[in-house]
């Protein structure tokens, strides 16, 4: 009997990635395993959308390798990538419905882009994948006519409109109220467990993210600083993810980007205005 584990559907191995002379990804490796809900947070400017872009092979990584069920990304054929995409659903910040298309078209539209299905067929799936949202009734509706909750649970729909292996959620809980945001949360959780679907979820929301995720990964400074489960990560002594799990605005993560130095930037303007002109600049700089 084989009693090996069964290979993690997303896998990065050493990956470093930037854009031009800034790093974004610095010898990153994790796991996302089938069936679980991983949650991928940290600062802003993280890294944590290039991951998904990586994933979906909108970028490859410049070293190391990104494997999408064991295959490394970057070498499938442009056919082969696009069968992969097909397996991948994607939830974008604030929805990005098609304004002019009806609910119902919205969540038809990959369908009808994608497979050979009847328009009859396709209907009844449609119908189902808004049932699992709590939106069968809004099928006729337009995009202005449904609030931004309830444009975030069509978005959902589209997403797993094909049945995909995973599916990414870019800030699914951006912009919401308190009852829209636990809603969607719950689903995400739901569908995960009810269809069998693995979940990566960028957000910056700790409490609900927490609550529905199998697994946390933390990146800051180009690299994963936790991993493990919300109550390990919430135990960490390390302290860019203790400042990152209590909010505190002292910590690693300073307010300021690292700049030059003042008299680099302000030379003229500091030595015109005197010794103490360099005290009306509350920075950081010298930690950042």
């Amino acid at each position: 009997m084989n009693t090996s584990p069964e290979p993690s559907l997303v896998e990065f191995k050493s990956v470093c990635f930037g854009y031009g002379e800034r790093k974004i990804l610095d010898d990153v490796s994790f796991q996302i395993p089938r069936g679980k809900v991983t949650a991928l947070m940290g600062a802003s400017g993280g890294g944590k959308t290039t991951v998904l872009r990586l994933i979906g092979g909108q970028y490859f990584a410049q070293s190391g390798a990104c494997l999408w069920q064991s295959q490394e990304i970057s070498s499938l054929t442009p056919h082969q990538l696009y069968a992969a995409r097909r397996e991948m659903g994607m939830l974008y910040q604030f929805g990005a419905l098609f304004t002019d298309l009806s609910v119902f078209d919205n969540v038809a539209f990959p369908l009808r882009e994608h497979t050979p299905l009847s328009e009859a067929l396709i209907k009844d799936i449609v119908l189902m994948k808004l049932q699992s949202v709590g939106l069968r009734g809004a099928k006729d509706l337009m995009p202005s006519e449904i609030s931004g909750g309830m444009a975030r649970r069509v978005a959902l729909a589209r997403a797993i409109a094909l049945d995909p292996h995973l599916v990414m959620y870019d800030e699914p809980f951006a912009g919401l109220d308190p009852i829209s945001l636990g809603t969607a949360a719950r689903l995400i959780r739901q569908l995960n467990d009810n269809l069998g679907l693995t979940s990566v979820i960028v957000s910056h929301d700790l409490d609900e993210t927490f609550h529905i995720a199998d697994q946390v990964i933390i990146l800051a400074n180009g690299r994963v600083v936790a991993q493990g489960t919300p109550a390990e990560v919430r135990q960490s002594t390390d302290p860019l993810v203790h400042q990152f799990v209590t909010a505190s605005p002292e910590g690693p993560v300073q307010f300021h980007y690292p700049s030059a130095s003042l008299e680099e930037d302000f030379g003229a303007s500091l030595k015109a205005q005197g010794p103490s002109a360099k005290d009306r600049f509350p920075t950081h700089e010298a930690r950042a």
